[in-house]
């Protein structure tokens, strides 16, 4: 017979068996980024890459320095360097695995592979999938192939949308590319990310990032749930100068795709100096203009001001 004192060591140890399974598990199974982790970047300069069309959508290329106005909190400021050559890209997809994708993770991973198939010999792209944690899936390659892994994804567990996206940046952070950018293919719904959307936007805006944004939210969703997860897409998209796509298959998401590698090969990139700030860490807007009738010019909308002295400086 086990006496009283043998049963209460037992559960003891039961206990604390169990605990360290439970704890084993949620540093592999759900690995997330403290929300004081930092990517380093130049806080010196701010690049902003601006894609000019006409009235039609077509590239308007051939423009100088001179034909193009900064404004940073809507005041003139001068152009450091501008640059308007052809260069390689290097650009991060990201796959929503998440429970919420169960439907659409195969169309996901089409678009993938029709990205793929559009990118040119000097450009390089990874891609990683995110549910409950964030796996790289593909490493930087030109190839125009996608890994066997990536037909093994299964919607599952929650949604670190801007876990991702700061995953992402730091990966990008360690490019030697000029162009840099971050394609999403979600439904939005952020559920589960330690790093705030904020601080996302932040880590992407500091390496330079655009980031475009595919809406795989069901038609048949709730209409209130569907109107603000888009809202989330649209926004990184607008504020780093990318596009928001509303339509996940079909003709027009190929023709995105199409005009998503041609832009971010031949931008216009301008570099300014930012002037020192006492609002450490606060926004300030960015507007991009030409001197010319009836052109539209799509840049990042701002940057984040660094903060001294601190562990979350992050531009």
């Amino acid at each position: 017979m086990i006496s009283m004192n043998q049963a209460s060591a037992r559960l003891i140890s039961e206990s604390f068996y169990l605990f360290c399974i439970m704890l084993f598990l949620s540093i592999c199974v759900f690995p997330q980024q403290p929300d004081d982790e930092v990517i380093r970047v130049d806080s010196s300069i701010v690049v902003v890459n601006a894609v000019v069309t006409d009235k039609s959508g077509r590239p308007i290329n051939g423009l100088k320095k001179s034909d193009f106005e900064l404004y940073v909190d809507r005041n003139l400021r001068d152009i450091t360097s501008f640059s308007t050559e052809e260069t390689p890209f290097a650009a991060v997809i990201l796959i929503d695995a998440s429970g919420s994708m169960e439907e659409r993770i195969r169309i996901a991973r089409a678009a993938a592979i029709r990205f793929l198939q559009g990118i040119r010999d000097e450009d390089v792209v990874a891609i990683c999938s995110f549910d409950s944690k964030v796996n790289l899936l593909q490493d930087f390659s030109n190839s125009r192939d996608i890994d066997e892994v990536i037909f093994d994804l299964k919607a599952e567990g929650m949604t670190v949308l801007n876990d991702a996206i700061f995953r992402a940046s730091a990966m990008l952070a360690a490019r030697p590319e000029k162009r840099r950018a971050i394609i999403i293919l979600s439904d939005g719904a952020d559920t589960f990310s330690k790093i705030s959307a904020d601080k996302a936007l932040s880590a992407a805006l500091g390496v330079n990032a655009i980031i475009y944004t595919i809406d795989m939210s069901s038609p048949q969703a709730n209409p209130r749930e569907r109107m603000e997860s888009q809202a989330a897409l649209r926004r990184f998209a607008e504020r780093s100068g990318g596009r928001f796509i509303t339509t996940p298959g079909g003709f027009a998401l190929q023709q995105a795709f199409k005009e998503i590698v041609s832009e971010l090969g031949s931008q216009y990139t301008i570099v300014f100096h930012p002037s020192e700030s006492k609002d450490e860490g606060g926004w300030h807007s960015i507007e991009v203009r030409v001197k010319r009738e009836g052109a539209k010019v799509r840049a990042r909308e701002g940057y984040i001001s660094p903060v001294k002295n601190s562990r979350k400086s992050s531009r």
